[in-house]
């Protein structure tokens, strides 16, 4: 099942699953995601969104939340949709699940009328590049350094 999750409600579920998928924060940051970390997943949009206007969702499987994706709406420019996350446990990987959240968040960005889809990719996730190739994502040739040291790609769907 995937829903629309809310911070009154869901904020302790958000918490617990970001304990659990903690291998991407420690990748990409180095260190587990903090106290805010959760807080921020209902906040945080990219440059020139509205928070408001963003769509976060949560998968569940067996009752427990087991992926989460934020979906926002205007960058990089008018009409675009970012996803700027989609992130499933560990222990649910590679079991298609990623693929069953992302169609959904297609579904949404195309209900809203967005032309195309974007998000990023570190180069240090190769796994997520190619989940993301597998998806009918390419580069824009766009990308840039992060304050991690991480080189970050920007790709495209249209939609």
């Amino acid at each position: 099942m995937i829903r629309t999750l809310h911070p009154a409600t869901d904020l302790p579920a958000v918490a617990a699953f970001l304990a659990e998928a903690a291998d991407y924060w420690l990748l990409a940051e180095g260190a587990a995601p903090g106290p805010t970390a959760a807080a921020d997943f209902f906040t945080d949009a990219p440059p020139g969104c509205d928070p408001a206007r963003s769509h976060h969702l949560g998968l569940f499987h067996e009752n427990r939340l087991s992926g989460l994706a934020e979906l926002s709406f205007g960058f990089p420019a008018a009409g675009d949709a970012y996803l700027g996350l989609l992130i499933l446990t560990p222990r649910l990987r590679g079991q298609g699940l990623g693929r069953g959240l992302l169609a959904e968040v297609e579904s949404r960005a195309r209900n809203a009328g967005a032309g195309a889809l974007y998000l990023a990719v570190l180069d240090a996730n190769p796994r997520g590049a190619a989940f993301w190739a597998r998806e009918g994502f390419t580069r824009t040739g766009v990308s840039r350094e992060d304050e991690h040291g991480h080189t970050i790609r920007r790709l495209v769907k249209p939609l």
